[in-house]
């Protein structure tokens, strides 16, 4: 399997981590989250060029460099069609299964609703396998749902389901705030996280 390199940058007030995959045999490069500081980001791309940028979901915390990122790259724009009419500027749509490639590296889509209805993470299964969740999964629980009961079943069902359930103890989870983790640290406080309904 082709190897990723992943560096990040935390970006903005929210501190949104902005993530740079790059495909070591090829060189191509991604960027999941063109969040805010698009100098900071352009900084971190280097003289590599930018391939693709995939939006996770559509608050705009997580897009105020996609324009600029856009225009200044010519990378290809990315989000699920349900987040989409929310980013400021067009993207093509991708969907649940769907595998975006940079470089040699396949990287599976995975769509998660509850958080918004359009959120998706990125899946590379690599030695170990590694997920970019957006807001749809930190240390210490999923993604806010703002009280709303049937939006954090859907999105505690589809984590369980897509995410836990398929992958294994190692996987690395990256997410769109804050430190990653591991599914293994996680996984033992779903039934907690169930309970408490946030």
């Amino acid at each position: 399997m082709a190897a990723l390199r992943v560096r990040s940058r935390s970006v903005g007030p929210a501190d949104n981590i902005a993530y740079l995959l790059t495909c070591e045999s090829t060189g191509e490069q991604l960027l999941i989250d063109a969040a805010n500081e698009p100098g900071r980001l352009f900084d971190l791309v280097g003289d590599g060029g930018l391939a693709t940028i995939v939006t996770t979901h559509r608050h705009a915390d997580h897009w105020q460099a996609l324009a600029a990122l856009a225009t200044k790259t010519g990378a290809r724009l990315l989000a699920h069609p349900l987040d989409a009419a929310a980013l400021p500027v067009p993207t093509d749509p991708v969907h649940d299964g769907d595998v975006i490639t940079v470089g040699a590296v396949d990287l599976e889509v995975i769509h998660l609703v509850g958080h918004t209805p359009g959120s998706i993470a990125l899946l590379y299964r690599g030695d170990p396998p590694q997920i970019f969740t957006g807001d749809s999964l930190f240390p210490g629980g999923v993604g806010n749902t703002w009280g709303d009961s049937a939006a954090f079943a859907t999105l505690i069902d589809d984590v369980t389901a897509k995410v836990f359930d398929r992958l294994p103890d190692e996987t690395v989870v990256w997410p769109g705030h804050g430190k990653p983790t591991t599914l293994g640290a996680e996984r033992p406080s779903l039934p907690e996280w169930r309970a408490r309904g946030w």
